[in-house]
């Protein structure tokens, strides 16, 4: 198992969603975020003076899955997640020891 954590523009969340419930999956984990990168401080006007801002709102969209999902949808997130501008955010994969269902104490992918 893996999870996989998206770091996407706010508005592009119900694509990424649906894409994601097109190959299946079922449940996810949605944080909203403020973060920087490349050149990404921008100025902004707040009574009539402006003022820089070095974070920008961001979602963090997490979802576990077994291993043979991550690359397909890994491909339907950067698909939707994608505009082609600086700031479209990132994709981490990392592996997962255990899962475990509290309520029902499954474990492994049946827990997913």
């Amino acid at each position: 198992m893996k999870k996989l954590e998206a770091i996407i523009r706010p508005f592009k969340l119900e694509e990424v969603k649906e894409a994601l419930a097109e190959l299946g999956v079922e449940g996810m984990t949605l944080c909203e975020v403020k973060g920087f990168g490349h050149g990404t401080e921008h100025t902004e006007i707040y009574r009539d003076s402006p003022y820089k801002v070095g974070f920008l709102p961001r979602f963090k969209v997490e979802v576990v899955l077994p291993d043979e999902q991550i690359e397909e949808a890994l491909q339907v997130i950067m698909q939707a997640a994608r505009t082609g501008r600086s700031g479209d955010g990132k994709v981490f994969i990392t592996p997962v020891e255990q899962v475990i269902r509290i309520r029902t104490e499954e474990t492994g992918v049946a827990a997913i």
